[in-house]
């Protein structure tokens, strides 16, 4: 995902117009696909209980190395829990390559990574389900920006993961928490399921949070449910359950400009919903963040002075970066300090900016990133969610 700065940038873009009541992509082709066999097991990207020796795209290194202010270096490993009592549920961005509008269910490099970028380290506090889905591909949106739209099956990405959702919930849930997670064109998707299956619904009763990361969730001003929920609020502490997790970030000396595409939603009485997992209770708080040690790849990987290239998939980085949602007429937006000092050896800033043709797009804030930034923040509160989820729910547990 991370190697691909221009596909990606791709991605936001396409999602905004393909994907909203605006789009110039022309919509559902005459041939109507087959439903997908969620009962297949080669079908998701990630579920438990596979046997030893089988592929599943959360069984990967997630050990970071973690440099200090000072230039110190160390090594923190991970561990699954596949003893979880709650599950994770997530649908992934735009990453995929096919030629093809949608995409099909053959798992590329591209899903693989973001994957383990994105979604198994929830393995310390979830069980892991993750579907493959038919999405808009990155070849379309490529398409759209050229000028020549193609035509894109939109019923098809929704359809496919609503199979994956009501698969889940009748053969694996048994009665379990889950947490939804997405991101972009999946945090689209899962704001259509939550509001169109759970919402309202007895099924909501399950429901131990929803982190849809990188999207426009709307909200009445001053309130934080009542916007495209009716009855699922927005987080507002640590340990509260049945909530949303929402923000876009920005950098917060670039906040969003007029063409933004995240922190702004029609309507004169609505805003974009931004919940800070820094500071879920409001204000500033410092960012957990969990970054791919390759954004730096034009640095040899380097993260510090004089220091030997990082070897782990992901780097942190405690004490560099901070958050803070703002509501201005920029948008509603959390925007992202870089706490550089260059007096000390570390980085003095990161990577993550969409870039096409060598050219910031300001529009995008770091979209690239949103996810990377607080994933640490997010496991940590999805772990207190789930102890109080557990203490209060009527649930079972296997």
């Amino acid at each position: 995902m991370v190697h691909r700065l221009s596909r990606m940038a791709l991605a936001g873009f396409g999602l905004a117009a393909a994907l909203s009541g605006n789009s110039v992509v022309a919509q559902q082709p005459a041939a109507v696909p087959p439903r997908n066999d969620y009962s297949d097991g080669s079908n998701w990207l990630c579920r438990p209980g596979r046997k030893a020796g089988d592929k599943d795209a959360c069984n990967v290194d997630l050990s970071a190395t973690v440099v200090a202010a000072d230039g110190a270096v160390g090594i923190e490993k991970w561990q699954s829990n596949p003893k979880a009592d709650i599950d994770c549920f997530y649908v992934y961005p735009t990453v995929s390559l096919d030629a093809t509008p949608n995409s099909d269910m053959n798992a590329g490099p591209e899903e693989l990574n973001v994957v383990q970028q994105q979604f198994a380290r929830f393995g310390s506090q979830c069980r892991l389900y993750a579907p493959l889905y038919r999405q808009v591909t990155l070849t379309a949106l490529q398409s759209l920006l050229a000028g020549k739209p193609v035509a894109i099956n939109a019923a098809l990405v929704y359809n496919d993961v609503l199979d994956a959702w009501k698969y889940y919930l009748e053969h694996d849930n048994k009665g379990r928490g889950v947490v939804l997670i997405g991101h972009s064109q999946g945090s689209n998707v899962l704001t259509q399921l939550i509001a169109q299956e759970i919402d309202g619904k007895p099924v909501q009763s399950k429901l131990v949070s929803a982190l849809l990361l990188g999207w426009n969730v709307a909200v009445p001003k001053e309130r934080d449910v009542g916007g495209a929920f009716k009855n699922i609020p927005l987080c507002h502490a640590v340990n509260q359950t049945g909530c949303a997790i929402v923000y876009a970030s920005f950098r917060a000396n670039s906040p969003p400009p007029a063409t933004t595409l995240f922190g702004k939603v029609p309507g004169e009485n609505m805003q974009a919903a931004c919940v800070n997992p820094a500071a879920i209770g409001g204000g500033p708080g410092e960012l957990n963040a969990y970054l791919s040690a390759t954004l730096r790849a034009g640095d040899a990987n380097s993260w510090a002075k004089d220091k030997e290239p990082v070897s782990t998939p992901f780097v942190k980085v405690p004490g560099l970066l901070s958050a803070e949602c703002i509501n201005s007429d920029a948008g509603s937006y959390l925007a992202v300090t870089v706490s550089s000092n260059p007096a000390d050896p570390r980085v003095d800033d990161i990577t993550g900016d969409v870039i096409v043709n060598g050219a910031v797009r300001k529009e995008w804030g770091l979209h690239l990133i949103d996810v990377n930034l607080s994933i640490g923040n997010l496991v940590g509160i999805v772990a207190e969610q789930a102890k109080m989820f557990l203490r209060h729910c009527a649930c079972k547990q296997d």
